[in-house]
């Protein structure tokens, strides 16, 4: 028991201590009661993401692999799939291509695109022959994939066949390191004349890979300690820092993943999280290769659920998508049964258990509408409105989790685990490879000694990161006494759980003095099930807190009916009565969550946009961009300071 918290899901290895030195405070350090007897040990003959590859490709030479949905005449259709023999060898091909560039164990290679079996293939070229994998998320433009490109000092990409317009605005500096471009799909003639000016070689995909047909190359001694891949955080390009990932970090997490039959990665594969189980993916067992790797998909839940998965990983921003749909599509039954089968999970019930017949007479049809197979649903990137955490478990017939991590902890450190309802809303206790720790931040008012310890989340293991590449200074701030510290604030839970409450930097100060920790409110505020999603805003020379809303449109489409009130979605955000209503939702979640005066929002503006990367809002794992924030709404900001006057 620790402060009357069973904390039953944890061991403790470290005990807490107070503040010294101008030290802050910190907690016990904790690790999953899965390895109360230690880490799990490295499995032998994997040494590297490569053997897991390799392993695979000679265990299951015949088995589907890569996935890649036809188009005819505009429309979906079949799959055509590669085996893992293959894509092996097309991946000993490519390879081959990119050493007779000259590019050497510890050369930089660049993956600039969206998801894509070519991306797949590159990236397992890059682990054969130990070159560093440089992935750019396919959202980022010129400026900052001319940035990543120059700083990691990349000498081949391979780009999608749409962004190579974006690589060619880089040239004029990215061209002192870059020497190679290969294309996903066609190269036009102006493209390759531009190219070939600056100085640089340009092929389309097949045409490369006949380049090293004649030359054998034979594949580096690689050890655990080599670097793997060059992450870059997704902030704007002026911040981004590249993590330095060695190829034992891979392996050690993946190991402690969850695991999984056919796995579609909504999530995009310069994302950790769905590397990491990528990679864990190929190294199970027979029983999980007798299904496809990988199903190629673009959009969610169109070409996600158009195949029988068995495994899902999204990012947050999904999920609203998902929960409008289902919602339309059950709206008929949806109350009573969800009820009934909420009220059943709750009190401790399996969720295959908890409404048997509602879940054949009801939720089949959204457990077909996903393909009819899917088990588990993860997570990530982003704390999951616990509404719709809790709809999910109930409407899918699946387990749903949530994970976090960071790049820097190579992807998952915590996931919350299955049946176990009290977890909704959490992250779960730590993964069986690290341990955790709290860490006061006493300016916020967060005490990791508490009855309920609160602080910044600090993370020790061998799944931590060999630093920012080229910035030790960086590297020194957030790596002290060999503890990783995330910026982010947790709460743990009486069973050992952690849930997210806070980030360290988003803190400020209203006029009359008091502090607002912006996340954690936010995080409350989005449990109003009328909204998706809610950026608060509070000016230092104000007393009080306004927000930009984006509502959910089905929601407010029922409310303005139900009230009499016509009008699209557009013009329903425009209308006062409509503010008045979700600001009302608003202050009905403050006062059950005991806020205080000054954490109450006064003001709404609702915006029928969702908030998105190309108005440069969120960054590409769909975290908030404040400033960037607050300079696209400062209009809308002063309008709504002005009205409250």
């Amino acid at each position: 028991m620790e402060g009357g918290r069973e904390m039953k899901h944890l061991v403790k290895v470290e005990e807490g201590r107070e503040a010294v030195d101008g030290r802050p405070s910190v907690g016990p350090a904790y690790r999953s009661a899965f390895a109360k007897e230690g880490f799990p040990p490295p499995v032998p003959g994997i040494h590297c993401c490569w053997d897991i590859f390799r392993l695979s490709a000679e265990k299951f030479p015949g088995n589907n692999m890569l996935g890649r949905r036809e188009v005819v005449n505009g429309k979906a259709g079949k799959y055509v799939w590669m085996t893992y023999k293959e894509v092996y060898d097309t991946v000993i091909k490519l390879g081959a291509s990119i050493r007779s560039c000259g590019i050497e164990q510890g050369g930089r290679c660049g993956i600039y695109g969206a998801n894509s079996s070519e991306w797949v293939i590159s990236m397992e070229a890059c682990n054969a022959h130990g070159i560093y994998c440089v992935p750019l998320y396919d959202t980022l433009g010129a400026g900052a994939v001319e940035f990543i490109l120059c700083h990691a000092e990349v000498q081949i990409a391979f780009v999608e066949e749409k962004k190579i317009a974006e690589v060619l605005k880089t040239l004029h500096n990215s061209s002192k390191f870059l020497k190679t471009i290969v294309s996903f799909g066609k190269v036009t003639p102006k493209e390759k004349e531009e190219v070939e000016n600056s100085g640089l070689a340009i092929f389309e995909w097949d045409e490369f890979l006949c380049l090293g047909c004649d030359t054998q190359f034979d594949l580096p001694v690689k050890k655990m300690d080599d670097i793997c891949t060059i992450m870059y955080t997704s902030g704007t390009y002026c911040s981004q820092k590249g993590s330095s990932i060695h190829l034992e970090l891979f392996h050690y997490t993946s190991l402690s993943n969850l695991q999984s039959n056919l796995h579609s990665p909504a999530l995009k594969w310069m994302h950790k999280q769905s590397r990491t189980f990528d990679y864990f993916r190929e190294f199970v067992t027979e029983k999980l290769h007798s299904e496809p790797f990988l199903v190629e998909s673009t959009t969610l839940p169109i070409e996600l659920f158009a195949f029988v998965c068995v495994c899902v990983c999204v990012l947050v921003f999904s999920y609203p998508i998902f929960y409008g749909i289902v919602f339309s599509l059950l709206v008929m039954h949806l109350h009573l049964e969800c009820c009934s089968k909420l009220y059943n999970m709750m009190q401790g019930r399996r969720h295959d258990k908890a409404a048997t017949i509602c879940d054949r007479l009801v939720f089949d049809k959204v457990k077909q509408g996903l393909g009819g197979n899917v088990r588990l649903i993860l997570s990530g990137a982003a704390p999951l409105a616990t509404h719709i955490e809790q709809f999910l478990r109930v409407v899918t017939c699946a387990h749903v989790v949530q994970g976090y991590g960071l790049t820097e902890t190579c992807a998952g450190t915590f996931v919350s685990l299955p049946n176990d309802f009290s977890m909704v809303g959490t992250v779960g206790p730590p993964v069986p490879n690290v341990d955790v720790r709290l860490e006061s931040v006493p300016e916020m008012n967060y005490d990791a000694l508490s009855k309920v310890p609160r602080g910044e989340i600090c993370i020790k293991g061998d799944t931590l990161f060999a630093g920012y590449y080229k910035r030790e200074d960086l590297t020194e701030e957030v790596m002290i006494d060999g503890w990783f510290h995330t910026g982010d604030i947790g709460e743990w839970q009486p069973d050992g759980s952690m849930k997210i409450i806070d980030r360290k930097k988003n803190i400020f100060k209203l006029s009359q003095g008091e502090y607002v920790a912006v996340e954690n409110l936010e995080n409350i505020y989005g449990l109003v099930s009328d909204i998706d999603s809610i950026w608060i805003y509070g000016n230092s020379f104000e007393s009080v807190l306004v927000a930009i809303v984006n509502p959910n449109m089905q929601a407010l489409e029922q409310w303005a009916l139900a009230n009499g009130i016509s009008g699209d979605f557009t013009m329903l955000c425009q209308n006062q009565k409509a503010k008045e209503y979700i600001l009302g939702e608003l202050m009905k979640i403050g006062k059950g969550k005991n806020l205080k005066g000054f954490e109450f929002i006064k003001a709404v503006h609702l915006d029928p946009i969702p908030f998105d990367m190309e108005r440069d809002l969120l960054t590409p794992t769909y975290k908030k961009k404040r400033p960037q924030l607050l300079k696209y709404y400062k209009s809308v900001i002063d309008d709504l300071y002005k009205s409250l006057k």
